[in-house]
C-alpha cells in the first residue's frame, strides 16, 4: 500500500484526502491543518490522522478539544509521498522540509513550475513523472484545457489554440473575495498565465489565452477555437472527445444551460460536495468549420476551426490528477492502469 500524507486540508487537500482512502493501493497516513476549525473537526470525524501543520499553534488544538497526532513533520516521515495542498506559496517554503525527509512531493497550480521537476496531467504526461522528487499537478484551468487538447493534438493535431476563460470570483467558501459586482479583464495583459502553463505539459503547442473575472462561485468556462491541421466533421469530434474518459459531452436532451444546471446535476446523481472532476462540453457546441489557409500554403494546410464551449469546476478537477500523480511518482502503476483504478475508485464518468 502506498502511502500517502496530505499536508493542508482545505478546498483541494480534503477533497485529495477523500480520494486516496477510496484507493485500492493506498493508506491515507493523515492530514494537517495550520488551525482548528470545522474542517479539522471533519477530518477527526472521518477518522483521518490530524497533525498541526505549525508547531507552535498546537496549543490552539487542544484548547479546541481536538487531538492531534503529532506535527506535521512526523506525519511527512511517516509516508511514501506528500501532496502539498497548502495556499500558493507555502508549499514552495515546505520543500526543504520534504527533502529532509527524502519524501517525494506533489505541488499545486499554484505553485511556481520553476519550484519543480516536472508539471504534471495525467493525459498529457504521465510518463514524465515517473521517479520525479518534486511534482506540480497542474491548475484546474490547465488541467481541463490539457484533458481536451491531448486527444485533438493526437487525432488531428494542432495549429494554434485560442482560448477565453471566464473565470469564477472565488470558490463558494472565500467569503473574502466578495461580495463583488464587477466583470474584469483578468489580467488585462495578453496572454493570461494558462496558455504559458499549458505549455508546461505541451511545451511545442501554439496557444493565446485570454482571462476575465466575473461575480460567480460555481465554475470557470471557456470559449475554446482550435485550428486543427485536420478537418474532421463535428460528429467525428464529438465520438473522438466521448471516448475520452475524464471528459463529459452534456447532452442537449438534459436541458443544461450553464454552470447552475450542471452543479445540480452532479448533486443529483450523488456526487460528494456536488463535484465535476471532468470537464464539462455542451455537445451541441461543438462545431467546426473549414480553415482558411495561410497565404502561400495551398488547401492542404487550411485544416479546419473547432469551436466549443466548457465547464471547469475549479475545487474538484485536479482531484483525480493528484491520486494519478502519487503512482506515477512512485512507479506504481503506467498511466492507463493508474487512470482506470483512479476512475473507477471515484465513480468517474456522468
Amino acid at each position: 500500500m502506498i502511502k500517502v500524507a496530505i499536508n493542508g486540508y482545505g478546498t483541494i487537500g480534503k477533497r485529495v484526502a477523500d480520494a486516496v482512502a477510496l484507493q485500492p493501493d493506498m493508506e491515507l497516513v493523515g492530514v494537517a491543518k495550520t488551525r482548528p476549525n470545522f474542517e479539522a473537526e471533519t477530518a477527526v470525524a472521518k477518522g483521518y490522522p490530524l497533525y498541526a501543520a505549525v508547531e507552535e499553534r498546537r496549543p490552539q488544538f487542544d484548547e479546541a478539544g481536538i487531538d492531534v497526532a503529532g506535527g506535521v513533520e512526523k506525519l511527512v516521515d511517516a509516508a511514501d509521498v506528500v501532496v502539498d495542498a497548502c495556499p500558493s506559496g507555502i508549499g514552495a517554503e515546505n520543500r526543504s522540509m520534504y527533502e529532509e525527509h527524502d519524501t517525494p512531493a506533489l505541488y499545486q497550480g499554484g505553485e511556481s513550475a520553476d519550484l519543480v521537476d516536472v508539471s504534471f496531467n495525467a493525459r498529457g504526461n504521465y510518463s514524465e513523472a515517473e521517479g520525479a522528487d518534486h511534482v506540480r499537478v497542474v491548475s484546474c484551468n490547465t488541467t481541463g484545457l490539457s484533458r481536451l487538447l491531448a486527444p485533438l493534438q493526437e487525432a488531428y493535431g494542432v495549429q494554434k489554440a485560442r482560448v477565453t476563460l471566464v473565470r469564477r470570483g472565488g470558490d463558494p467558501g472565500q467569503t473574502g473575495r466578495g461580495p463583488i459586482d464587477d466583470i474584469l479583464p483578468n489580467p488585462v495583459t495578453l496572454p493570461s498565465h494558462h496558455g504559458p502553463d499549458v505549455n508546461t505539459i505541451f511545451p511545442d503547442l501554439n496557444i493565446d489565452t485570454l482571462g476575465l473575472k466575473v461575480p460567480a462561485t460555481l465554475m470557470h468556462t471557456h470559449s475554446v477555437n482550435v485550428q486543427l491541421d485536420a478537418a474532421p466533421t463535428a460528429e467525428e469530434v464529438r465520438d473522438l472527445l466521448a471516448d475520452e474518459s475524464r471528459l463529459f459531452l452534456v447532452p442537449a436532451s438534459y436541458d443544461i444551460d450553464g454552470a447552475g444546471k450542471l452543479k445540480e446535476f452532479a448533486m443529483d446523481r450523488g456526487r460528494p460536495r456536488g463535484d465535476i472532476w471532468e470537464n464539462c462540453i455542451w455537445e451541441e457546441s461543438i462545431t467546426v468549420e473549414d480553415g482558411v489557409a495561410p497565404a502561400g500554403q495551398g488547401d492542404a494546410a487550411a485544416g479546419a476551426d473547432l469551436y466549443l464551449f466548457q465547464a471547469i469546476h475549479q475545487e474538484s478537477d485536479v482531484v483525480p490528477e493528484n491520486v494519478d500523480a502519487i503512482r506515477a511518482v512512485l512507479g506504481a502503476a503506467d498511466a492507463d492502469e493508474s487512470v482506470a483504478t483512479t476512475d473507477e475508485a471515484l465513480g468517474i464518468g456522468l
